[in-house]
């Protein structure tokens, strides 16, 4: 059997694929969409983890991740690991969206460039740029290892 395509994948109902899999497969409802309307994504996970006050990993991955990917970020939610610069350089380099256990700014300016992002909360703090952890590794986020 071949792997489903992201068309494929998409238009499954979340609720019939949902019915198979264990609760603990399901990352937090504290991990929600930051705009009304939001469009479902799918794709392969791009994980990464940021340290304490920090959101360097997350600048660099969006330049290793591949098109279509969605970054996953197992971040400090002090502050924001995102925002709307952030989000338009990865939606200009073909990244799908952002789920982030952590905080994100700039709300308005990533709904006006429909860049699915999924987070925490916000928070208007920027985090600084001091360090890189490896990517694709597993990381927690909203519950569930990634």
């Amino acid at each position: 059997m071949s792997k489903p395509s992201i068309d494929e994948l998409l238009a499954i109902s979340p609720c019939e694929y949902s019915e198979g899999l264990s609760r603990e497969q399901f990352i937090s409802p504290a991990v929600r969409a930051m705009w009304p309307q939001i469009p479902r994504i799918a794709g392969p996970a791009f994980t990464v983890k940021c340290g304490k006050g920090d959101h360097l990993s997350l600048h660099a991955a969006i330049y290793r991740a591949q098109p279509g990917d969605i970054i996953v970020v197992e971040a400090d939610p002090t502050v924001a690991s995102s925002g709307g610069n952030v989000c338009a350089v990865a939606q200009n380099r073909g990244i799908t969206g952002f789920i982030i256990d952590g905080a994100v700014r700039d709300v308005a300016e990533v709904r006006a460039l429909k860049f699915p992002v999924y987070a925490r909360h916000t928070i208007p703090k920027p985090a600084a740029k001091e360090q890189i952890f490896p990517f694709n590794q597993p990381i927690y986020c909203g519950g569930v290892t990634v």
